[in-house]
């Protein structure tokens, strides 16, 4: 019980600071909207807490199946925080931020090629952006997509290499999938590798259709400018962020997917051996 709530607190207060991390690390002048950001922190606290300290799973996928969530977790923290770095950078110069900065700089150019996705953010920005605009997006862009590589690289090499999550115990399907219904109908084996196909592909467009999207809805709405540094940190880490969890929750569901028909197979051949057992001589 106290290490459960121990838990569920710790685990609400580092969603907390990652949450108030552009908040704490930028300076006063850029800080604007910081009681907003502390708001939302403290909101996103507390329904951490009530996820995991709940016996009884509600949205949170993959509860207890570490490190997947930590993991992600990570990724989305260690984003954050570089990019951070690097629009402070911009109006408190550091060493650690000016390597941040030249780091992005050459990957973001690296990657702004026709049609990749760094390209499309880039595009994004209306007619009337900056030069200065543009490379800071181009930065930021290159060096959170960087992260999600290495990210889905490191997922990839935790389920093909170290066998996640058999290594971990026996798999409940009811608590890491509270929204999947094995129940609904057809074959649970067919629905998960379907789901997990769907989120691989929605995972691998969604850095292309995301800057069309908004884009395509800047004639109807005001158009994101980026001039904001937390709109610019926030927009560019879900930018590259959701995609590599959607694509981390596919492979996710298709290894559930293998093991399930990995223990069907056993179950049938046992009960095959056992029926040929029986057989009268």
């Amino acid at each position: 019980m106290i290490a459960r709530i121990s838990g569920a607190a710790a685990r609400g207060i580092l969603v907390a600071l990652l949450i108030a991390t552009p908040a704490l690390m930028l300076p006063d002048a850029l800080n604007d909207s910081s009681q907003i950001t502390m708001l939302v922190a403290l909101i996103a606290c507390f329904l951490t807490f009530i996820e995991y300290n709940s016996n009884f799973p509600s949205i949170i996928e993959f509860r207890d199946a570490a490190p997947f969530n930590r993991l992600r977790y990570v990724c989305l923290l260690v984003t954050i925080i570089l990019l951070t770095l690097i629009l402070k950078q911009k109006v408190s110069p550091s060493v650690l931020g000016g390597a941040m900065t030249s780091i992005g700089t050459i990957l973001g150019n690296a990657m702004d090629f026709p049609f990749s996705p760094v390209r499309m953010i880039v595009l994004m920005l209306p007619e009337s952006a900056s030069d200065a605009l543009v490379t800071s997006v181009r930065t930021s862009a290159g060096m959170a997509y960087l992260i999600s590589l290495i990210s889905m690289g490191a997922f990839l090499v935790l389920v093909r290499i170290m066998n996640w999550p058999v290594r971990q115990g026996a798999f409940n399907v009811w608590v890491n999938l509270p929204l999947f219904d094995p129940t609904a109908g057809g074959d649970v084996i067919y629905r998960l590798q379907r789901d997990a196909r769907i989120n691989i592909a929605l995972g691998f467009l969604l850095p292309f259709l995301i800057p069309a999207v908004v884009k395509a809805a800047a004639d109807l709405l005001d158009p994101i400018t980026l001039q904001n540094p937390h709109t610019q940190i926030w927009t560019v880490a879900a930018w590259a962020f959701l995609p590599a969890s959607i694509i981390m929750r596919g492979i996710a569901m298709g290894k559930i997917a293998e093991m399930i028909e990995e223990k069907r197979r056993r179950a049938y051949a046992d009960e095959a051996e056992k029926d040929h057992g029986l057989q009268p001589a």
